[in-house]
């Protein structure tokens, strides 16, 4: 099942790449889109050619809706991904949707917290997914537990509501509730993001938190340990600064478990990095520290370092070639592919 998943994802990747437009059909107020990247390539631990180690990422994303009048709108939306079938599922967004013009939003299913859609990560031009499950935690275990990105993250496994403004004078906020699930008892995230995108300097600030009660072997992503505790609480921020080509970033996120059993994941992490873009090439810089087990005095915290620099050719509209250099608290590595998007 899984492989022909992975053969038609495929597929539809190498077929939208002969053409920059989308697929997409329109027929009155009806609207079907699919879109999504596929991205592959290579990493050497250590820079040892003996030691490369293939990188496979993408993801696909279906949406159908249907305008009721100009105000209304109704939709259904489904996806999949790399990180879904390393963590054993085969949905990753499948919600309705409920638009408002001028007021907002309404999902209704499995999809991610109003918090982590309204975040900001840090500016890298890579294709190693740093603000989202970096990939290389892949092929690079740490020594111990970190956190991974900066982007609060509750998970897309249990029914959740979310309710999210329009931007309302550069101003977009919203709220979530899920439950139904096994792993937690419910969830409560919110999240705001203010944008200022006149003059010559733009500016992006984001915020969120989340409550979490009772999660029970509970895992936010497929890359890090489960969690079980009283509650959990997170908290982010990030704030984005563009000025003419650059991109300057400094992000943060806090978690905190009560009383956890086990493993310790909680701590925070910081991260911050530039780019730069010139014509159809990108150069970024950036740099992430996490410290796990620093509220849990009985426990060794472990601290966490990530530098990485990152360099993109667009050799089209809808591909990409990358190439990135990094290091990890013990561990430099090399890496570059390709990414096609649709």
């Amino acid at each position: 099942m899984k492989t022909s998943i992975i053969a038609i994802v495929s597929f539809i990747t190498m077929v939208s790449a002969a053409s920059a437009r989308p697929i997409e059909y329109r027929n009155g107020g009806f609207s079907a889109r699919v879109s999504g990247y596929g991205n592959i390539g290579l990493i050497e631990p250590e820079f040892e050619v003996p030691n490369a180690r293939l990188i496979g990422d993408w993801s696909a994303r279906a949406q159908m809706t249907y305008d009721l009048n100009e105000i209304h709108r109704l939709g259904l939306v489904y996806s999949l991904n790399q990180k879904t079938i390393d963590d054993g599922d085969e949905i990753d967004d499948l919600f309705a949707l409920w638009q408002v013009r001028n007021y907002g939003r309404i999902e209704v299913g499995l999809t991610d917290s109003v918090a982590e859609k309204l975040g900001l990560g840090l500016p890298d031009v890579g294709g190693l997914r740093v603000n989202d499950d970096p990939l290389f935690y892949k092929k690079i275990e740490p020594n111990g537990m970190v956190v991974s990105d900066t982007t609060l993250d509750t998970g897309d496994g249990a029914l959740r509501i979310n309710a999210v403004s329009t931007a309302q004078n550069g101003v977009q906020y919203g709220l979530s509730v899920a439950g139904i699930t096994d792993k937690y008892d419910f969830t409560i995230d919110g999240g705001i993001k203010i944008r200022r995108p006149s003059g010559k300097t733009k500016t992006a600030y984001s915020f969120g938190a989340s409550f979490m009660s009772k999660p029970d072997d509970f895992r936010q992503s497929p890359y890090t340990r489960h969690v079980t505790a009283d509650w959990r609480a997170q908290a982010s921020a990030a704030v984005n600064v563009q000025y003419n080509s650059w991109i300057f970033a400094l992000t943060g996120r806090v978690i905190y478990d009560k009383d956890p059993i086990g493993e310790v994941s909680d701590g925070f992490i910081v991260g911050t990095g530039v780019s730069y873009d010139f014509l159809k090439y990108s150069v970024s810089l950036s740099y992430s520290l996490s410290d796990t087990g620093v509220w849990q005095h009985d426990v060794d915290d472990f601290l966490n370092h990530i530098v990485m620099s990152s360099f993109r050719y667009k050799y089209s509209e809808n591909v990409d070639g990358w190439m990135s250099i990094g290091m990890t608290t013990e561990t430099p590595f090399l890496s570059a592919g390709m990414r096609v998007t649709f």
